[in-house]
């Protein structure tokens, strides 16, 4: 039970890495910025791209590889579809990161205010002067 765990945690953690492997690439992010518009064959992913149809394929070999988009069949085309389901586990890596930095600096914030009170006594007696006045 606890490799199966294990297991899955490599499983989940060798995902993410090539994901973001593949996402590395900017070709790669401008392929699935295009199938975010909808499902393409490779010959329509590749017409903006100055690179040969064989790079393009290579490219989506690396985007298939890593989860992040799907081919099917479809009479004559095999179209391309961005995998929207892989990109869920992305964002919420990221998101996890970015809440633990918030929060760091939340707190590193209100040290700081706190060591500007600290060091400021005349604030303090401006406040005691001010609070007795009213």
């Amino acid at each position: 039970m606890q490799d199966t765990i294990r297991t899955a945690a490599l499983d989940a953690e060798d995902q993410l890495n090539r994901a973001f492997m593949a996402l590395a690439d900017p070709v790669r992010r401008q392929i699935l910025a295009r199938l975010a518009l909808g499902d393409a064959t490779v010959n329509e992913i590749a017409q903006p791209f100055p690179v040969t149809l064989q790079a393009i394929s290579k490219h989506l070999q690396v985007l298939e590889g890593a989860g992040l988009i799907t081919r099917s069949r479809e009479a004559q085309r095999r179209p391309c579809h961005l995998n929207t389901t892989a990109l869920g586990p992305l964002a919420e890596w990221i998101e996890n990161y970015r809440l633990q930095a918030e929060e760091r600096f939340t707190r590193l914030d209100e040290l700081l205010a706190e060591t500007a009170d600290q060091d400021n006594p005349e604030k303090e007696k401006d406040n005691e002067h001010q609070h007795n006045h009213h």
